[in-house]
């Protein structure tokens, strides 16, 4: 993820919906299936997240970025997230896309004194995966899985005032990550669970990882709600473009399953 779909997780819940397998916010109960033998499931969550790291353009100092969610939601422009699950016996498919617009001026540019420094950023990211059930019974379910990430991330870094007068720059680049890792849940009752997942990879990023933990609470056999803390990072460097980013907070989601 570029600076921007980290923050575009972090605020969407009105216009998000992540694949509920990759976010297992059910307890293992039997699944709904249609007559072919597949089921459905999405899920609607916001998450709360604050921004850490670094980023860079060619032709200027890399720049610190440290925000806690009530910048980000000062920052943002725009933000959207749409996903999908659909799941067969053991096997499941997955998809996660997330578009986002940030302008900043909480950044801190490293070894140089201005008096102003802006950050723009625009960042779209699309995941597809599958997933396999390696053990289930009525309390636990213990999944493996794989998959890439595509991304593009624009970034516009602007400096003014002090020793640097007013210059500006702006670079783009496009990379797929790899990655692998679990997720699983195991119930208490028939209505409380605890829910999780984490993953790891990298690609055209040095490093891609993305771990979930979180307590839950089944309505029903179709809708449950999650709560619990979310933290994700991406390590990209290349030909001075550099977005070295950690973004983590609470999360709260409701899972449909159909």
């Amino acid at each position: 993820m570029g600076y921007a779909a980290g923050i575009v997780t972090a605020l969407a819940i009105s216009s998000s919906a992540f694949a509920a397998d990759l976010l297992p916010a059910s307890a293992p109960q039997p699944v709904p299936q249609s007559a072919n033998g597949w089921s459905f499931s999405f899920s609607p969550y916001f998450w709360a997240a604050g921004l850490d790291g670094k980023s860079a353009v060619f032709g200027l100092p890399t720049v610190d970025v440290s925000e806690n969610f009530s910048d980000i939601l000062s920052d943002l422009d725009f933000a959207f997230m749409a996903a999908g699950d659909a799941r067969y016996d053991r096997y499941s498919i997955f998809t996660d896309l997330s578009y986002v617009k940030v302008t900043t001026d909480s950044a801190t540019p490293r070894g140089v004194v201005a008096d102003e420094v802006s950050l723009k950023s625009v960042t779209f990211t699309a995941m597809v995966g599958g997933a396999y059930t390696l053990y289930e019974d009525q309390q636990t379910r213990f999944d493996v899985l794989a998959g890439a990430r595509f991304w593009h991330a624009e970034t516009r870094i602007g400096l003014s005032g002090g020793l640097v007068g007013d210059i500006s720059r702006s670079d783009d680049a496009n990379w797929v990550d790899g990655l692998v890792g679990f997720k699983g849940n195991h119930s208490f009752t028939d209505k409380v669970f605890v829910t999780g997942w984490a993953m790891i990879g990298g690609g055209g990023a040095d490093l891609d990882w993305d771990v979930l933990g979180a307590i839950g609470y089944q309505f029903n056999e179709t809708v449950s709600a999650v709560a619990g803390y979310r933290a994700q990072g991406v390590d990209y460097s290349n030909d001075g473009f550099t977005y070295d980013m950690i973004q983590h907070g609470p999360i709260l989601g409701v899972h449909v399953r159909f």
